[in-house]
């Protein structure tokens, strides 16, 4: 058997011990019985991507310049309130 290690509290998996495999895409994740009862959902396993619009093309955050993810950073989001608009 291979070891595997519980995705949330990090213990090895003994080879007689019930455990609830995850698969993710190709990744393997798993979770010990007791852990699995407490929360059968699998949390936190990836990164996520975010995307936006720069000169009209889409691409990840990820792969900008690191002056383009500092200028990302710091803009604000602003939420226009229903009712606000005369023509509304």
């Amino acid at each position: 058997m291979e070891k595997y290690i519980c995705h949330d509290c990090g213990k090895a998996i003994e080879n007689n011990e019930e455990y609830m495999p995850y698969k993710v895409g190709s990744e393997l994740y798993t979770k010990c019985k007791a852990c699995h009862q407490k929360d059968s959902v699998l949390r936190n396993f990836r990164q996520t991507e975010v995307y936006s619009r720069v000169v009209g093309y889409i691409r990840p955050v990820s792969q900008w310049n690191k002056g383009k993810q500092a200028e990302f950073g710091d803009r604000n989001e602003y939420v226009v309130e229903q009712g606000t608009c005369a023509a509304c």
